[in-house]
């Protein structure tokens, strides 16, 4: 069973990584800042935990499962086709959908207790989200 410090260090771990994210999503203006990601992420730790310590004989995979399309359902809500002026066509929000998904899977972790495989985690998206000017460079 989880003692209170536990959850409270789990909630709030969860918290400042996927608003960590969150931070930089919002600071480019993107349509999943700040709150939606440091939701996300808290969401899924307090479901996670919630489901391997109040439902101890439950299977664990199903509840990761269960986070990882619900997220799924989520991330395909901000992806949107559009259509430029010479009828080009572009896609926009993928990578929105990709960090809600990947905010998600951080806050698995914090829940199951993974605490360094989340730390680590955020630390390379927030390096992969900066690196713009690394692809730029590479086209």
């Amino acid at each position: 069973m989880l003692t209170e410090i536990d959850i409270l260090m789990r909630i709030l771990l969860s918290a400042a990584l996927g608003g960590l994210i969150g931070f930089e999503r919002q600071r480019r203006h993107r349509s999943a800042g700040f709150r939606t990601n440091l939701l996300v992420c808290l969401g899924a730790c307090l479901i996670t935990m919630t489901s391997l310590d109040a439902f101890s004989g439950a299977d664990p995979a199903r509840v990761a499962a269960g986070i990882v399309t619900g997220i799924g359902f989520l991330g395909a809500g901000t992806i949107i086709r559009t259509r430029g002026a010479e009828s080009q066509e572009r896609i926009e929000g993928l990578t929105t959908a990709a960090v809600l998904w990947v905010v998600a899977g951080i806050g698995l972790a914090v829940g199951a207790g993974y605490y360094f495989a989340a730390i680590v985690s955020t630390a390379v998206i927030f390096l992969v989200l900066c690196a713009k000017r690394i692809e730029r460079w590479m086209e």
